[in-house]
C-alpha cells in the first residue's frame, strides 16, 4: 500500500519536533540533528522535516511504494500526468532509494520512490545546513521550481 509523502523545511527542529510529536501523538520514528521523520498509519504518511531545504516551508510531496512493482505503477502514473519525468537512484536524506520526479503545474516536486536502506548520513555525505533536503534533480520543459526556486540538485551530485 503507498503512502504520502511530505517534507517540509524548517528553520528550529526541536521547536518543529515538538510541535509535530504533539499534532500526531507520537514521537518521530527517524531523528538526527537536521531531519526528522514519522511514519503514521494514521492518516498513512511519510512526513520529514528538515533544516536542509534552504527555505522554510513546503520543500517537495511524494507518494512511497512499499516494492518494486509499486514503483512501475507510479512511474507511469507520473509519465501520463504529462510532464518530464526523471530517474534516479541513490542516496537521498538518510536513505537509499529508487525513485522518479516530476513536477505539477503549480511548481511544486513530486517524488515517486521506494525507499531501499537507511544510511547513516544526509546523501552519504555530510553537509551543511544550507544543502537542499530536495534531491529533485532538474527536469527540464518545465523546470522543476518550487516556491521560486529551480532545482538544481543532479543525479551523482552529491546531493542525490
Amino acid at each position: 500500500m503507498k503512502r504520502l509523502h511530505i517534507h517540509i523545511g524548517v528553520a528550529d527542529l526541536d521547536q518543529a519536533v515538538a510541535f509535530y510529536s504533539g499534532l500526531f501523538a507520537s514521537e518521530p520514528s527517524v531523528r538526527h540533528d537536521d531531519y526528522a521523520k514519522w511514519m503514521l498509519e494514521d492518516p498513512r504518511v511519510n512526513f520529514a522535516i528538515s533544516t536542509r531545504s534552504g527555505q522554510v516551508g513546503l520543500d517537495h510531496l511524494g507518494i512511497q511504494a512499499e516494492d518494486a512493482e509499486e514503483l512501475a505503477e507510479l512511474e507511469n502514473r507520473a509519465k501520463a500526468a504529462g510532464t518530464p519525468v526523471a530517474a534516479e537512484s541513490g542516496a537521498c536524506c538518510y536513505m537509499e532509494s529508487d525513485k522518479y520526479w516530476t513536477v505539477d503545474p503549480a511548481g511544486i516536486a513530486w517524488e515517486q520512490f521506494h525507499s531501499l536502506n537507511a544510511i547513516p548520513t544526509f546523501n552519504r555525505i555530510e553537509a551543511k545546513a544550507k544543502d537542499s533536503a530536495c534531491c529533485a534533480p532538474k527536469v527540464e520543459k518545465p523546470r522543476v521550481v518550487i516556491k521560486n526556486r529551480e532545482l538544481s540538485c543532479k543525479p551523482g551530485s552529491g546531493c542525490c
